[in-house]
C-alpha cells in the first residue's frame, strides 16, 4: 500500500491553482449547492410536461417519511382499476394495510431464514448479510403480490394512516431491536429457539398493532361516484374486496429488468436468494431483457391504457423542485473539469447505482418511433413537479431504470417461453435486491 506523501499534495495544489476555473467553482460552492452550479437550463427544452401518449390518472399520493414507495406504486396501479369500475374522481387503497402485514410476515421470514441456515456464525457472509437486514420499509413487486394474495387489500378510509405508518423510523428500530435480540439467542445456541421465535413474533405483532391499529376483518365499501351518487357494498373481507372490486389479477404480471452485467445474460430469468416476505409465498422473479425489448414491452402496456410499476435509481441527475430526471440537466464533468462517466454495467457491478425507488409510468413522448421522455407518477405529494407528476428524459431512463412490471400478454412468445425455465439464483446481496432494503 502506498501512502500519500506531503510533497505530492503541494504539487496537486499547485496544479489545482493553475486552472482558473477551479477558483470560480470554489467561490461559487461556498454558498450554493453543487446541483445549482451544474444545472443546465437549456436541457429543459426537451423535458416538457406534454406527451403524445399519456394516461388520465388519479391525483398523486404521499408516502410521507417512509420508504413504502413500492407499496404506494403497487396500490396506485390497482386503484386505477377500482376508480374506473366505480366511476371515482379520487380514490386510494390503504398502503398501511399492506405495510402492516408485510412487516409482520417479513419478521417471520427473517427469523425462519436465519434458523434454516446450517452456519449460524456472524463471520459467515450469508448469515451476516441476512442478520444485518432486519425489517425495512422497502420491497419488491412479488412481495407486494404475496401480501395481497394472502391478506387482500382495503380502501384507505377503512384503515387510514397513523403517525407511525407515515413516520416509520422509530417503529422499525423497535421491531429490529426485537429481531436482533432473537439473533443473540440464536448465536448463543439457545435450545428453546422455536419458542423464542414465537414469543418474538408476538411482541412484534403487538408493536404493529400499537403503531397501525387493528386491521379490519370485514368492512363496508362506501363511495360517491362522479355524478355525486352514494353507494355501499356491505360486509366485505379484504380478500373479497380484492377479488370482486379491484378488477386485476396480480398473478398475471411479471417483473422485467434491464441489468446489462456479464453475470446476467439477457433472455434468462433470475431470482434473488433469501429475498422475500411471506414464507411459502412467491419468490422474486425477473426476466432480463435488452433495453430495446424492455422499452417496447412497457410501451405496449401504456398503449393499452394501463400504467406501469417500475424501479429506478431516483438519486441520479435529479432536479427535485421542477420534477425532472435527465442526464443532460446536470453537467458535473464540465464544472469540475473531470470525467464522471460510467456505463450501466460498471455502475451496477461497483454498486454506484442500484434500485432505490419505485414509481409508476403513466405516459411517454415518442418521436420517430423512439421514446424521448417519460411521464412519472410519484408518491411524494403534489408540491413538486406538476402536481406530483414528474418527467424522466430517455437518456436517464436507459441508464437508471432497472425494472418494470408488465402483464404477461405483452411479452413475445419467445419471452413467455423463457418464463418456463428454472430461474438462475442470484446472491442475496446482488444489486437486483436493493429496492427491498430501503428504509425511510
Amino acid at each position: 500500500m502506498k501512502k500519500i506523501e506531503l510533497d505530492s499534495l503541494d504539487l496537486l495544489e499547485q496544479s489545482y491553482k493553475e486552472r482558473k476555473e477551479n477558483t470560480i467553482t470554489r467561490y461559487a460552492l461556498a454558498k450554493n449547492p453543487i446541483s445549482s452550479l451544474v444545472y443546465n437550463q437549456e436541457a429543459k427544452r426537451h423535458l416538457d410536461y406534454d406527451f403524445n401518449l399519456t394516461l388520465k390518472t388519479l391525483p398523486v399520493a404521499n408516502q410521507m417519511q417512509s420508504g413504502r414507495c413500492w407499496i404506494f406504486a403497487g396500490c396506485n396501479i390497482i386503484r386505477e382499476k377500482v376508480a374506473s369500475k366505480y366511476h371515482l374522481d379520487n380514490f386510494e387503497l390503504s398502503q398501511s394495510f399492506v405495510a402492516f402485514y408485510d412487516k409482520l410476515e417479513r419478521a417471520n421470514y427473517y427469523m425462519e431464514s436465519l434458523m434454516s441456515l446450517p452456519e449460524k456464525n456472524k463471520d459467515d457472509r450469508l448469515f451476516y448479510h441476512i442478520m444485518s437486514t432486519g425489517v425495512e420499509d422497502g420491497g419488491q413487486w412479488d412481495m407486494f403480490v404475496n401480501v395481497i394474495r394472502k391478506y387482500g387489500v382495503v380502501p384507505k378510509d377503512v384503515f387510514p394512516e397513523t403517525y407511525q405508518s407515515s413516520n416509520t423510523s422509530e417503529m422499525n428500530r423497535l421491531i429490529n431491536r426485537k429481531l436482533k435480540q432473537f439473533v443473540a439467542y440464536l448465536l448463543e445456541g439457545k435450545e428453546n429457539i422455536c419458542a423464542l421465535k414465537e414469543e418474538t413474533l408476538k411482541d412484534i405483532y403487538t408493536i404493529l398493532l400499537d403503531c397501525y391499529g387493528i386491521p379490519p376483518k370485514k368492512f363496508d365499501f362506501e363511495y360517491t361516484d362522479k355524478e355525486g351518487k352514494y353507494h355501499i357494498v356491505k360486509d366485505l373481507t379484504p380478500k373479497e374486496f380484492y377479488t370482486s372490486c379491484c378488477e386485476i389479477d396480480l398473478e398475471n404480471y411479471i417483473s422485467i429488468i434491464h441489468a446489462p452485467t456479464k453475470d446476467k445474460p439477457f433472455h434468462k430469468t433470475y431470482t434473488v436468494e433469501h429475498l422475500g416476505n411471506v414464507v411459502e409465498g412467491k419468490n422474486v422473479l425477473y426476466l432480463n431483457l435488452p433495453m430495446e425489448d424492455f422499452q417496447k414491452t412497457i410501451i405496449k402496456q401504456l398503449e393499452n391504457r394501463e400504467a406501469v410499476w417500475f424501479g429506478s435509481d431516483c438519486n441520479q441527475f435529479f432536479e427535485r423542485d421542477e420534477g425532472l430526471w435527465a442526464i443532460e440537466l446536470l453537467k458535473y464533468g464540465e464544472v469540475f473539469g473531470m470525467d464522471f462517466e460510467m456505463t450501466k454495467e460498471e455502475m451496477l457491478d461497483a454498486t454506484e447505482s442500484t434500485m432505490n425507488h419505485a414509481m409508476v409510468l403513466t405516459g411517454v413522448h415518442i418521436e420517430e418511433d423512439k421514446p424521448v421522455r417519460w411521464k412519472i407518477e410519484n408518491s411524494w405529494g403534489d408540491a413538486k413537479g406538476e402536481k406530483g407528476y414528474y418527467v424522466g428524459g430517455d437518456s436517464w431512463f436507459q441508464m437508471y431504470v432497472f425494472e418494470a412490471v408488465v402483464h404477461k400478454k405483452y411479452l413475445t412468445d419467445a419471452m413467455k417461453k423463457v418464463l418456463e425455465e428454472e430461474p438462475i439464483p442470484l446472491k442475496p446481496w446482488d444489486p437486483m435486491g436493493t429496492l427491498a432494503r430501503k428504509n425511510a
